[in-house]
C-alpha cells in the first residue's frame, strides 16, 4: 500500500518521541519501514499513556483504549480510525497483537510511586515493554525464535532503562532495586549476558526479522559503560558520540548485523 497519510504521521511521530528508533527505522531496507514505523509509533503512544495526566484513573483509562486495540486486532475485528490503530491494524499479524496487552498492563507501573517489589517484578516489566515490543517488530518482518529475540530486548531494555534513570527519579519514581555502584553493575551485567548470549545464537533469527533487533545497535556500549563506571547513570552521562553512535548503526546496518 506505501506510505499514506497514516504512515507519514506515525513516522514523524517517532521522528520526534523516539530517535533512536527512528533511526534504526531509517537505516533499514525501504521494505521493512512502513511496519517499523506503525509499531514503533504505537509504543510511542502507549509509553506517554500513563503520564498523559495526573489523574490516575485517565491514564488507567489511555491504558484500556490500547488493550481493547489490541483484543481488537488480535480477533481480526475493525478497528476504530487512529492515524496509529489503523495502519497497526492492517500490518500487524494477529498472533502478534496478543503481545499488546501485557505491554500495557506492564505500563500501569509507570502510573504510580510504586517501587518494584522484587527482581522478578523488575524483569517482567522489562520483557514485557521492551520485549515485547522488539518480539512485534521482529515477528511482523519474518521468522525468529521469541526467546532469542527477549533475550537480546532485555539488554537493549536494560541500557534505555539504565538512561532514563534521571528522569524517572525526577518524577519521583523509584525506578531500582538497588541503585549502588555494585547494584547498577550487577544489573549492567546481566542484562549485558543475556545480550550477547542472543548473539550467539543469532542464527535461530532470520535477516528478514534481524532489521528489528537493529534498533538496539547502542545497548552494548551502554551497558559496558555502566558497568566500568555506574555513576553515569545518575548523572544522566551514559551514551555514545554522535560519531560512535552513526558510525556503528550504518556498520551494522551494512553488514545486516545486530
Amino acid at each position: 500500500m506505501g506510505f499514506d497519510d497514516d504512515l507519514r504521521s506515525c513516522a514523524e511521530l517517532v521522528q520526534t518521541g523516539d530517535v533512536d528508533r527512528f533511526q534504526a527505522v531509517m537505516a533499514a531496507p525501504v521494505a521493512a519501514r512502513e511496519v517499523l514505523f506503525a509499531i514503533y509509533a504505537f509504543n510511542v503512544e502507549l509509553s506517554r499513556a500513563p503520564w498523559a495526566s495526573s489523574e490516575s484513573m485517565i491514564a488507567e483509562m489511555r491504558l484500556q483504549w490500547w488493550r481493547d486495540l489490541g483484543t481488537e486486532i488480535a480477533a481480526g475485528q475493525s478497528v476504530r480510525r487512529h492515524f496509529v490503530a489503523t495502519p497497526l491494524a492492517r500490518l500487524l499479524k494477529p498472533e502478534l497483537a496478543r503481545v499488546i496487552d501485557a505491554m500495557a498492563e506492564a505500563r500501569r507501573w509507570d502510573i504510580y510511586r510504586d517501587p518494584f517489589a522484587d527482581e522478578a517484578e523488575f524483569d517482567a516489566y522489562i520483557d514485557s515493554t521492551s520485549g515485547g515490543l522488539m518480539w512485534m517488530a521482529a515477528g511482523a518482518l519474518g521468522p525468529a525464535d521469541e526467546g532469542v529475540v527477549r533475550d537480546f530486548a532485555y539488554g537493549v531494555g536494560v541500557a534505555n532503562w539504565l538512561r532514563a534513570i534521571p528522569e524517572l527519579e525526577a518524577q519521583k519514581r523509584v525506578p531500582l532495586l538497588d541503585g549502588t555502584p555494585e547494584g547498577v553493575r550487577a544489573l549492567a551485567r546481566k542484562a549485558l549476558e543475556r545480550l550477547l548470549n542472543a548473539r550467539k545464537n543469532s542464527g535461530r533469527v532470520s535477516t528478514q526479522s534481524g532489521v528489528a533487533l537493529l534498533a538496539g545497535w547502542q545497548a552494548e556500549g551502554i551497558l559496558k559503560q555502566a558497568i566500568k563506571q555506574p555513576e553515569r547513570v545518575v548523572q544522566g552521562a551514559l551514551g555514545l558520540s554522535e560519531f560512535n553512535r552513526r558510525s556503528g548503526l550504518l556498520w551494522r546496518a551494512a553488514l545486516g548485523r545486530w
